[in-house]
């Protein structure tokens, strides 16, 4: 079911309604190599949180932005989740304003979708604190109204599995999880450098072969294929980016070194996550992937880089409600 539609089925009515809530958002594995623009997978280990304040005032406003990124516009409609929370309020019709502070704990620029963890949380929250709440799913076109502001264009590989959790499949206007076996496993490494997503997007303005989408296509069906069926030797025929990677790979240094570091210590596949610089790893078991995540940071210190490392399932998390009230009110 799409959005649309969601937005006009009826919707349960709330109890006594909150004037605040606190909601955290996950990093992400966007694109998923293969999958550019329509897959990602949530990942513990890092996110952003944002607080949502019900104001009279029909507006939005952002307070303050804190944590490891402070320099975000603080004008609602040039930040993303200022931008979300506008486009929500205007489709709905909302008669009152919100009031957000940020806290931010995915750096910008590092491929770990800490625009799309931004608007995702504040869209989280602020739907605690409608009249009547929204299904997560009908947030979805709101997530990507916010997460243009950043990378000018909507796409849902980035909010879409921070929305449902897991492993999802984003198209224009509906979401689908992909089930992953648990034990499957996602080693990222974020290496201590920015790259802007709009400049990773420039990289692959030229002309593409026909032969290159083929194949594109015959791998994302056999990735998907795999994790439906829990057949690894798929997904290891079909984690190849034949398209984006080859054009952003001169973008992040020493990749070609950190991408085989992976493959060296058993990944199903690695590539670049979401407009790089980080890059992470597919396993079938934990250990390999935390074997490989300190093999992959290795070759980033080859390059002078330090970098941070994360393991988890790629079934991660999805966004969630932090304040007590709210997961009581709302569930």
């Amino acid at each position: 079911m799409n959005a649309i539609a969601l937005l006009q089925e009826p919707m349960s009515a709330r109890p006594p309604r909150l004037d605040h809530a606190t909601a955290f958002a996950p990093a992400c594995v966007g694109n998923v190599g293969v999958g550019f623009d329509i897959l990602g997978h949530s990942m513990a280990g890092a996110g952003d949180h944002a607080e949502v304040r019900r104001i009279d005032e029909p507006t939005v406003r952002i307070a303050a932005i804190h944590g490891c990124v402070t320099a975000l516009p603080t004008d609602a409609g040039a930040n993303t989740a200022g931008a979300a929370l506008l486009a929500l309020r205007k489709a709905l019709g909302v008669q009152h304003g919100f009031e957000l502070t940020l806290h931010k704990g995915i750096a910008l620029g590092s491929g770990m979708a800490g625009s799309a963890a931004s608007c995702v949380a504040a869209l989280v929250a602020a739907n605690a604190l409608l009249d009547t709440s929204l299904p997560r799913e009908a947030l979805y076109g709101f997530a990507m109204d916010g997460e243009a502001v950043a990378s000018g264009g909507r796409h849902g590989d980035n909010v879409g599995p921070q929305l449902l959790g897991g492993l999802v499949l984003a198209t224009h206007d509906r979401l689908l999880r992909i089930p992953v076996p648990a034990d499957w496993h996602c080693a990222l490494v974020h290496p201590h450098c920015v790259l802007e997503t709009r400049a990773s997007r420039a990289a692959l303005a030229g002309h593409y072969a026909l032969g290159e989408f083929v194949t594109q296509s015959a791998n994302l069906s056999l990735l998907l294929a795999g994790c439906f069926r829990g057949d690894a030797a798929l997904v290891r025929a079909g984690l190849k980016d034949v398209l984006v990677e080859p054009r952003r790979a001169p973008l992040v240094p020493n990749f070609a070194r950190v991408k085989q570091a992976a493959l060296d210590h058993g990944a199903l596949g690695a590539s670049i996550s979401g407009g790089g610089p980080s890059v992470f790893g597919w396993f079938e078991h934990r250990g390999e992937a935390e074997a490989a995540a300190a093999a992959m940071q290795a070759a980033f210190a080859e390059a002078g880089l330090g970098s941070d490392t994360f393991v988890a399932p790629i079934d991660g998390p999805a966004a969630k409600l932090l304040d007590e009230a709210a997961e009581v009110s709302h569930g």
